[in-house]
């Protein structure tokens, strides 16, 4: 078994272009398209801090015109009979905002202040934007803030979280875990499996086509040596993988939600906020779920007569990978169903969950671990079957 285990390290190691491609390119190319994409999501989402908005206003009241001048935006008064041409004009991007106000629109609200309120019908306000301009949908949600909060000052009996402290009791690492939570787990299915599906084809089927595998099966080691020398040394090989793209997605998470840096309080709360003991488990768990992997595609991969079909044939296992870490993509912990843990994949996904969420219990952790190595020895199994079939192992 070791001897089979330096054949496929050596394999692959002396082998420049599958380091570059396996271990290298997966992380390097996450890193620069998930940075790339929050960048560019945050300059789309952004206004230009040299950009200066054309808003107009018919009607224009003095109270919003102070409103507006403490908030640094210039309205500029408009006559009714311009409105339309100035809805061309936001159509067309050339302006941003148009407001319209009733008039003696501050009148009317003195007097509802003043209580008299009989036969009172309050004053509507129109405001026009075009929504796929950034700088009009950002005018618009200003302008309408302040309409806002200057209508509830007007009329308030009683204040609602007053003042600029804040009043959200969430604490940084429940908030830090509940994102990791949402986005990892699934994340990190998909790398795993994608690693594991970039070596185990090549390993067996490659062999197959190659003739190489004959070889192999006239050497006086048992099959059940060579079939599990060869899911270790692939196992290994995909840990590496997996674990590239999980530090490519890890560097750019602060830029793909919008946080500049890679050492921002974000990270430095996900680095140090994980007790050992909890990336001591999520290392098991990873490392029983390549098992497994390992173990599924290389059963695929000694059925397939090519690499290429091999491929194709591994298309559908990735497709409920993938689902099986989109159901749990918003849980805010793992499931306490003792069932559930007995389902291999499914039950690495809950554990992740509740590991980075803090919720996880090590009889579902171990449970997970058993599972994942018991279905890897199942397909070990399987595996030394395939090889001593000739009708399997030398169709071409």
């Amino acid at each position: 078994m070791m001897a089979i285990v330096r054949k496929e390290f050596r394999r692959f190691f002396t082998d420049r272009r599958m380091v570059l491609s396996v271990l290298l390119l997966p992380g390097l190319m996450i890193y620069l398209i998930y940075s790339f994409i929050g960048s560019a999501a945050t300059d789309f989402l952004t206004t230009n801090e040299d950009y200066v908005p054309v808003i107009y206003a018919v009607n224009l009241p003095d109270s919003v015109a102070e409103l507006s001048s403490q908030a640094d935006v210039e309205i500029q008064p408009a006559e009714a009979d311009q409105a339309a041409e100035i809805k061309t004009q936001i159509a067309e991007k050339s302006a941003d905002l148009l407001a319209i106000f009733p008039e003696g629109f501050d009148k009317q609200v003195s007097l509802a202040m003043a209580g008299n309120t009989q036969d009172y019908t309050p004053p509507r306000v129109e405001l026009y934007y075009n929504s796929t301009k950034i700088e009009s949908n950002s005018m618009y949600a200003l302008l309408q803030t302040e309409l806002n909060d200057y209508r509830d000052a007007s009329f308030t009996l009683f204040t609602v979280n007053p003042g600029e402290q804040s009043y959200d009791l969430v604490t940084e690492e429940s908030a830090t875990s509940f994102m990791l939570a949402s986005l990892l787990p699934m994340l990190l299915m998909l790398f795993l499996f994608t690693g594991s599906m970039s070596v185990a084809p090549e390993s067996i089927v490659g062999e197959k086509e190659r003739g190489t595998i004959a070889t192999l099966l006239v050497t006086p080691m048992r099959r059940w040596e060579l079939a599990l020398g060869k899911i270790v040394s692939i196992s290994c090989i995909a840990l590496l993988s997996g674990l590239s793209s999980f530090i490519g997605i890890m560097l750019s998470l602060p830029k793909l939600i919008g946080i500049e840096g890679p050492s921002t309080q974000l990270s430095n709360t996900a680095a140090t906020m994980y007790a050992p003991v909890d990336y001591l488990m999520l290392l098991a768990v990873v490392f029983s779920t390549v098992l497994l992997f390992v173990g599924l595609i290389s059963i695929i991969s000694a059925y397939a007569k090519t690499v290429k079909e091999a491929n194709t044939l591994v298309t559908p296992l990735m497709i409920v990978v993938m689902l099986v870490g989109v159901t749990v993509m918003f849980s805010q912990s793992a499931t306490t169903n003792l069932m559930l843990y007995l389902i291999p994949a499914y039950n690495s996904v809950q554990v992740i969950v509740g590991i980075l969420s803090f919720s996880y219990q090590p009889l579902f952790v171990a449970i997970t671990v058993l599972t994942n190595v018991l279905a890897a020895g199942i397909c070990v199994f399987i595996l030394t079957r395939m090889f001593n079939s000739e009708k399997v192992m030398f169709s071409r």
